[in-house]
């Protein structure tokens, strides 16, 4: 058997899958606690070892991702803030990104500073369709140069001055990679070439600059960010389901939803998005999640309206407990059963979010009516008592009260098996396997 192991280092945990690379089966998995204490390579190879443990394969290659230490952080420097500014943040998010900062206009003084705190592992520098102005571009690559920002940049603007711009940031030190413009015209958006280039300076300059491993072994193994992986494995998916579908995962810190729908006529029609749409497309809730942002879910849930009074103090309490010890695991079953409804609080609030379009600049939100398939990801719901967790997702299925079209048919199920990410990892390489490994979410 020709097999494959495919790892996901998380902020907390180390997944490990290996894959029949001839049937794309699930040949084992494993897991282990992420050691981002010492060395990260320690908790992944006892979650490789532990994986192909009695298997007898040698020389086994390895597909890795990675949100340890933080992820990919990425700010994004754009022209105007409703086009090219939020067509870079769509890019910023499909490419795996966390985006902690959006700027739009002339950078000065008090614009540089707040890029500087935002603290960004790289830049997104866009502005300007293609023959369209330039001065903006211009004027902020002017300005990142003159400031010394040592932050890589990956400069994805006009095409008429980027290599006038790309020479004036490299004799000023500034790491840069070029990329195609995400907006060559208006209503049109092209987020692969800015996606792939901040995949590379991610692998380049992010992984080893975050310390997470000594030498560079790691490094060398992490081939994208968990949150790109996820999304090319969704891509796969939907292409296999040959339908709309949504993904949520319900992580410790973020709950992130991925979906994937047919254009239609509003792609090109005068109703269009200026800033141009993206049909497969991320949204990141940094407040909702399951240990170190719980106390955000409690706070979204009351603002939605989810939770009455009584309700509220008690989860306070419960997610103030789970924020303090985010190694924390229930042991009983009130302490899962507290956990199940955070969880299904986080994914509700996440999709009413995606829905609506918050978090996407899109005007008119995303129109979910046609999803088939809902599925969801992360420990809470793949260690659901039963090793079911669709309890979580009926409650996004049956919110009528979010102001949004819930889907009209779909069905939801859960990656037990985590496999989102590693057939992200394989399709490349391996499409035949990918897809094999994605079947058995389509029952």
């Amino acid at each position: 058997m020709s097999v494959a192991v495919c790892a996901d280092v998380g902020s907390t945990f180390t997944k490990v899958a290996v894959v029949d690379l001839d049937g794309g089966g699930l040949v084992a998995a494993a897991s282990a606690r992420t050691s981002v204490d010492t060395d990260v390579l320690h908790g992944l190879d006892a979650a490789v070892g532990a994986a192909v443990a009695g298997l007898g394969a040698r020389d086994v290659p390895w597909f890795v991702c990675s949100s340890a230490g933080g992820g990919l952080r990425l700010a994004v420097v754009g022209y105007e803030p409703l086009v090219t500014a939020q067509a870079g943040r769509r890019v910023g998010l499909s490419a795996g990104a966390d985006v902690v900062h959006v700027a739009a206009g002339r950078l000065g003084r008090v614009e540089l500073t707040a890029l500087r705190a935002a603290r960004p592992d790289v830049v997104l520098l866009v502005g300007g369709t293609d023959g369209g102005d330039a001065e903006t571009l211009t004027h902020n690559a002017t300005r990142l140069a003159r400031a010394r920002f040592r932050v890589p940049v990956v400069l994805a603007g006009n095409v008429d001055v980027r290599d006038e711009l790309r020479a004036l940031l490299v004799s000023a030190g500034v790491p840069v990679t070029v990329a195609d413009n995400v907006l060559p015209r208006i209503g049109v958006l092209a987020p692969l070439s800015a996606r792939e280039a901040i995949r590379q300076v991610f692998l380049r300059h992010v992984i080893g600059g975050k310390r997470l491993s000594r030498g560079g072994r790691f490094a060398g193994l992490v081939r994208a960010a968990t949150p790109d992986a996820v999304l090319t494995g969704v891509e796969a998916l939907a292409e296999v389901a040959g339908g709309d579908l949504v993904v949520v995962d319900v992580g410790g810190a973020t709950t992130d939803v991925y979906s994937v729908l047919t254009p239609d006529e509003r792609a090109s029609g005068p109703g269009r998005e200026v800033a141009g749409s993206l049909w497969r497309a991320r949204t990141v809730e940094g407040d909702l999640g399951m240990r170190w942002s719980a106390p955000g879910v409690v706070r979204a849930a009351v603002e939605e309206r989810l939770v009455g009074e009584a309700e509220r103090v008690e989860l306070v309490v419960a997610a103030a407990l789970r924020a303090a010890d985010p190694g924390w695991l229930p042991a009983d079953g009130a302490g899962r059963a507290v956990d199940a409804r955070i969880a299904a609080l986080a994914a509700t609030v996440a999709l009413r979010r995606h829905a609506r379009g918050v978090g996407t600049g899109e005007r008119s939100g995303r129109d979910l009516r046609d999803v088939r398939l809902l599925v969801g990801s992360g420990g809470v719901l793949r260690h659901a008592p039963d090793n079911d967790g669709t309890g979580v997702l009926d409650a996004v299925l049956t919110d009528h009260a979010g102001g949004w079209a819930l889907p009209r048919a779909a069905r939801s199920v859960v990656d037990t098996d985590y496999v989102l990410a590693a057939a992200g990892l394989l399709v490349g390489d391996h499409p035949v396997a990918a897809r094999g490994l994605l079947r058995p979410l389509l029952g």
